[in-house]
């Protein structure tokens, strides 16, 4: 038995971690953010799958037998081939999920025009894996996307409230919105937007419903845990929460409070000589 294992190439994780500790709090947690070698979103598939198996397997390592993989460029490039590749080598019960699949599979909630856009990073975007995974759901919708990579940087530096963020916000809504006029819901698909959420519906016309993803995946692992008891089962009921980060622990720290809500304390993970 273990911890379940919430996995992002660095901090954005932590708003969908924040809500499936919210939503499920008893369980046991290991957040592990790739820090040193953020960004993966302009990175190959090769590189991104890499990592992100590397990290699994860590998390693997510490006890987990399910990982979530709380960031869609790990989501768009590696969770197939993770699923399809390695896992199935296994001789042990273990399970690697994605933060994609529970948003697209319930996206025609959202939506009366049929006519969705996505906001995301340039490697989620040119994965395709949001206009793929919807059209399997629901072939009827169109969808619209728009990379937006200044978002991220602005973010980790803290800059939310800046006029960058404001002029770069507007910009990649305007140019979105310029694909559709029937456009009314707008899917952030990466978990540091969340953290614009105010300025993005200062620019998002009214009508146009946005959605973030925390508690949409939230609810999807209440409901794959409720499932599936065989998983259920060997997940640990102490409420507590870990934090291991390729990086400093110190920048780690400081940055992690702003996206989990809570202060945190972080060891390190050293990915080249496994001293932890």
């Amino acid at each position: 038995m273990g911890p379940i294992g919430i996995f992002d190439s660095g901090y954005g994780g932590l708003t969908v971690f924040k809500e499936i500790s919210h939503t499920l709090p008893q369980y046991d947690y290991i957040y592990f953010g790739d820090n040193a070698r953020v960004p993966y979103g302009t990175r190959s598939y090769d590189t991104v799958y890499h990592y992100t198996m590397e990290c699994v397997n860590h998390l693997f390592d510490l006890g987990c037998h399910l990982v979530i993989l709380a960031c869609n460029t790990a989501s768009a490039k590696a969770l197939r081939t993770i699923q399809q590749k390695d896992l199935p080598k296994r001789t042990d019960l273990r399970n690697v999920l994605g933060v994609i699949r529970p948003t697209t599979e319930i996206i025609d909630r959202f939506t009366i025009s049929n006519h969705v856009g996505i906001l995301a990073t340039s490697g989620t975007v040119n994965s395709a894996s949001y206009v793929l995974e919807i059209h399997k759901f629901f072939p009827q919708i169109k969808v619209y996307q728009e990379a937006c990579p200044m978002w991220v940087p602005l973010v980790e530096n803290n800059e939310m409230d800046s006029p960058g963020a404001r002029y770069f916000v507007k910009q990649h809504i305007d140019r979105l919105l310029q694909q559709s006029t029937e456009i009314d819901a707008v899917i952030l698909a990466c978990t540091h937007y969340p953290l614009l959420l105010p300025t993005i519906k200062e620019f998002m016309p009214k009508g146009v419903q946005v959605i973030s993803q925390g508690s949409i995946v939230a609810k999807s692992l209440a409901d794959y845990l409720y499932r599936h008891k065989e998983i259920e089962a060997l997940c640990t009921k102490n409420g507590a929460r870990q934090f291991f980060t390729t990086e400093s622990v110190e920048n780690f720290k400081e940055k992690a409070s702003i996206f989990y809500g809570l202060p945190v304390e972080a060891a390190q993970f050293d990915l080249i000589h496994k001293i932890p």
